[in-house]
């Protein structure tokens, strides 16, 4: 469902929220950051580099550490104090500066549902890595054309279309256009 964080942002607010919102979990919850990783499935080295506001983690990473700590993907992103409907931060960049998408906000489903919108530049691509049995998206391209590569297939998307799948495997988004591609992602947890 998710790649990277940006972490080469060293100002990234995203990572600021994650490194405040995961340490103050796992204070909470009196686990101890070689406890937090071993239930993740992590190294102890990436807790210590995301609580410190310098590791390069995955969005993928940090959703293992929110089902470690029994908390929500935005509890760890948002500001504090914030209202998960009104999030507005950016979660992940591209090569290009065109490229970027922003979790805009979340509500209650049989989990949670997260709301995003995308721009991927022209010949960039996003790499996601599978996300645990049960997590879906849906997407509608509202500029440009995208294109979703699953192992076996590719799914192209012109302006107005529309993708629902499982994101309990593989896939990419890519932008093989001349022209930056904006959609809109629902993530289904």
């Amino acid at each position: 469902m998710r790649n990277i964080l940006p972490s080469q942002e060293t100002s990234s607010p995203a990572l600021a929220h994650a490194a405040e919102n995961v340490r103050h979990y796992r204070q909470q919850q009196g686990l101890s950051q070689d406890e937090l990783a071993r239930r993740a499935g992590l190294s102890r080295r990436m807790i210590n580099g995301l609580e410190a506001g310098t590791a390069n983690i995955s969005l993928s990473n940090l959703d293992a550490i929110a089902l470690a700590l029994g908390v929500q993907f935005v509890d760890l992103v948002r500001p504090p104090q914030t209202d998960n409907s009104d999030i507005r931060s950016v979660m992940w960049r591209g090569a290009s500066d065109a490229s970027q998408a922003v979790l805009l906000g979340a509500a209650p489903a049989a989990n949670m549902v997260e709301l995003w919108t995308w721009a991927l530049a022209a010949g960039d691509r996003y790499d996601a890595q599978p996300d645990q049995s049960g997590f879906s998206e849906m997407i509608v391209v509202t500029a440009g054309v995208l294109d979703i590569v699953f192992e076996h297939e590719t799914r192209q998307l012109a302006v107005g279309e529309f993708a629902i799948f499982s994101s309990a495997q593989h896939y990419a988004y890519v932008n093989q256009g001349t022209v930056t591609a904006h959609f809109v992602r629902n993530v289904i947890t």
